[in-house]
């Protein structure tokens, strides 16, 4: 991660779950990390979660990416104050389990969905890619997916994937041929995309530790992780998918 130390690292969906938990380690390993969130207070209150010697490299700044004038006003901000954007993890997604695909009055929160699933994904690489090809920097660009960005699995009662999954495997064809775009460019800039099962996450009461207590899930901090590791390998390595899976265990069981 040497590579990174004093590097300006720009994450969406900041002020909680998973966002929070990848802003905070970004900083701890010598980022500057700016997070981009519709509720930017909540990025102050995080900050005071850190480490004192962290606490200024922490930067939040209010943004819906759904509205592409906020998106490109927000990156040139970040471009003028920090100098520009090398790591961008394109986290903010909207998922409602609890709304049915077909069922009356949901045409406004599935366009919500599409536009920040898809389209505000879109606007934020367009924007951080724009900072990288002009510094000519081999950034890194990381995509927050789903394993239902693969294939659509059956899910329990009361829950269902209204055109959140949709969304997750256009994104999945998104990666590709952001791969493909930038392999022409022959900058170095790296793609990846983070397919992680169910994470536990307090923005949904379906998700909440409560909700998912027999059910094998994944916690913020595992799907943070595995931010790290992509970033952290070599120049010459892209992982291109990386797809997280919890495992069941007795924790009866004294494992030694």
């Amino acid at each position: 991660m040497e590579r990174w130390v004093n590097r300006v690292a720009v994450v969406t969906g900041a002020s909680s779950g998973i966002g929070a938990e990848i802003a905070k380690d970004l900083t701890k390993v010598g980022m500057v990390v700016i997070g981009v969130a519709r509720r930017a207070e909540k990025i102050d209150e995080l900050r005071m979660e850190l480490p004192e010697e962290h606490r200024k490299n922490l930067h939040g700044i209010k943004c819906n990416v759904m509205i592409e004038d906020e998106v490109t006003s927000t990156f040139a901000q970040i471009e003028e104050q920090f100098g520009g954007i090398d790591v961008l993890v394109n986290n903010a997604g909207i998922y409602d389990p609890s709304m049915k695909l077909f069922q009356e009055g949901n045409a406004s929160k599935i366009s919500e969905t599409i536009n920040t699933n898809i389209t505000g994904i879109i606007s934020c690489t367009r924007e951080a890619f724009k900072s990288m090809k002009k510094r000519q920097f081999p950034g890194h660009i990381i995509n927050m997916n789903s394993i239902s960005g693969h294939y659509v699995p059956n899910l329990p009662t009361d829950y269902y994937f209204n055109v959140y999954a949709a969304t997750k495997h256009a994104l999945t064809a998104l990666t590709e041929t952001e791969r493909q775009e930038f392999a022409k460019e022959k900058l170095g800039i790296k793609v990846s995309s983070i397919s992680p099962g169910i994470v536990q996450t307090e923005l949904s009461p379906h998700f909440s530790k409560e909700a998912l207590s027999d059910f094998p899930h994944l916690s913020p901090q595992d799907v943070s992780q595995a931010i790290l590791y992509v970033l952290g390998t070599p120049s010459h390595v892209q992982v291109q998918e990386l797809t997280i899976k919890p495992i069941r265990i007795n924790r009866s069981e004294n494992v030694s």
